[in-house]
């Protein structure tokens, strides 16, 4: 089952963000080797500056992704105001189609 993370960044928290990218993108490489990631990728305010992330992942049960989503180490670094983890069902343009 799919599961996304749905992540707001804390107000002011964008050197958090960019300080510690270089691990969150190994953290996501590590899950895409083991065929954990889905996608990902950050949302944008006005500005054009990224202020949350949308990462949807793989996992056998809501505990399982929410363990994914706490390990990322955006939020290991306090990044973020907010994290949901919601089942997500990937209807079109899917991996498997």
């Amino acid at each position: 089952m799919f599961y996304a993370f749905v992540c707001a960044d804390k107000p002011g928290a964008l050197q958090i963000r960019l300080d510690t990218r270089p691990e969150h993108l190994a953290y996501l490489n590590a899950l895409n080797d083991a065929g954990k990631l889905g996608f990902a990728g950050p949302f944008l305010g006005e500005d054009g500056k990224p202020n949350g992330s949308l990462v949807v992942v793989r996992a056998e049960s809501l505990e399982e992704a929410s363990a994914m989503a706490a390990e990322d180490p955006y939020a290991r670094a306090g990044l973020f105001a907010s994290v949901a983890v919601k089942p997500w069902n990937w209807v079109f343009n899917g991996p498997e189609a």
